[in-house]
């Protein structure tokens, strides 16, 4: 009987071994590269030092990862692209399509609009928390309430809106002959008329507490977005075809003017402003006028604590300067043009 030798079977074991650690060794190498995509191959392109999966930018609340951002060129994302705002959704079905037939301007302009308005406001640009604010600011107005600011009136306001809006808050209620009293019973608050002037008679945390719990009614903000139209947008809206301008800066500038200081009656309301603004016919070049005699009274009369108001009109001047006039992919430019500090 023949004694089988064992080397040739040692052989190929060695063998099997080898060839099994170049299989793991090459399978490391492939997974801890960075991968390589499509476009970095056609276009000849070395990929990044560190490999970064999409999904890590975002959790799951669908905000942005700024860690993951850092390792990214700033100029690959666009502000638009890191966070898309909906503008739509800070309006009703019935007032973003009522704004829009009434005003020619869409939803993102009209946001964009009141951000502006409501930043020396209430140093905010988040407009749409004060349907239900209310406060009295000791200007000698009345109360102001809501997201245009609307007074029930004073020694310094003796034309106010707020007795408006309680009548079209009746009226959008479903009141067959809506009335200010009606509108102050659906709001729980108790109140008289005084003249022009809205007399509260409940306590001012009743009062505040009361105008506070309306925020979320949908009712109430279609009645302030009424009121807001028929008061101050309807007429700046006029003033500003009247003169062959159509754009959402002039409009909203013509807005914001009117609410801060009247619309009309008077050398200081919108009206005697643009009395005083001259009569070009080149846009710019009238409102560059305009935000010049505003300037001149915007710190005055308690419209504004200075130095607020020449900050306010700043904030469109800005936007006038730079060619943002439609409001439209405007979202950082308005950030930056409201980046001044509240006095």
């Amino acid at each position: 009987m023949y004694k089988t030798s064992t080397k040739p079977a040692t052989n190929r074991v060695k063998f099997f071994v080898i060839m099994l650690c170049f299989i793991v060794i090459a399978s490391f190498s492939a997974m801890s590269s960075p991968i390589q995509t499509k476009a970095f191959a056609d276009e000849n392109i070395a990929p990044t030092e560190e490999y970064i999966d999409p999904s890590e930018l975002y959790d799951d609340s669908n905000e942005v990862n700024t860690d993951s951002l850092s390792t990214i060129d700033e100029d690959v994302f666009s502000q638009e692209a890191i966070t898309a705002i909906d503008h739509d959704a800070n309006f009703s079905p019935v007032t973003l399509q009522f704004l829009k037939t009434n005003t020619g301007l869409n939803g993102e302009q009209w946001n964009n609009i009141m951000k502006l308005i409501n930043k020396p406001e209430q140093d905010s640009l988040d407009w749409t928390k004060y349907y239900g604010y209310a406060e009295d600011i000791d200007d000698d107005r009345g109360y102001t309430i809501g997201i245009f600011g609307a007074t029930t009136g004073g020694s310094n306001d003796t034309g106010p809106d707020g007795p408006a809006l309680f009548k079209e808050f009746d009226a959008a209620s479903g009141a067959s002959n809506p009335s200010i009293q009606g509108g102050l019973t659906r709001a729980g608050i108790k109140g008289t008329m005084n003249g022009k002037i809205l007399k509260i008679t409940d306590s001012n945390s009743v009062f505040v507490k009361k105008i506070n719990a309306l925020q979320n009614n949908a009712v109430w903000r279609e009645a302030m977005w009424r009121t807001f139209y028929n008061v101050y947008i309807k007429y700046s809206v006029q003033q500003a075809k009247n003169r062959g301008f159509n754009s959402a800066l002039t409009i909203g500038s013509f807005v914001d003017a009117a609410l801060n200081h009247g619309a009309s009656g008077d050398s200081n309301s919108l009206e005697g402003i643009l009395s005083r603004s001259g009569n070009s016919t080149n846009e710019k070049t009238f409102m560059t006028n305009f935000y010049a005699k505003r300037t001149l009274i915007v710190d005055t009369n308690e419209y504004n604590q200075p130095p607020n108001g020449k900050n306010r009109v700043k904030q469109w001047s800005s936007l006038l300067n730079s060619g943002e006039t439609d409001l439209k992919n405007a979202d950082a430019a308005v950030v930056k043009a409201t980046k001044w500090t509240m006095q």
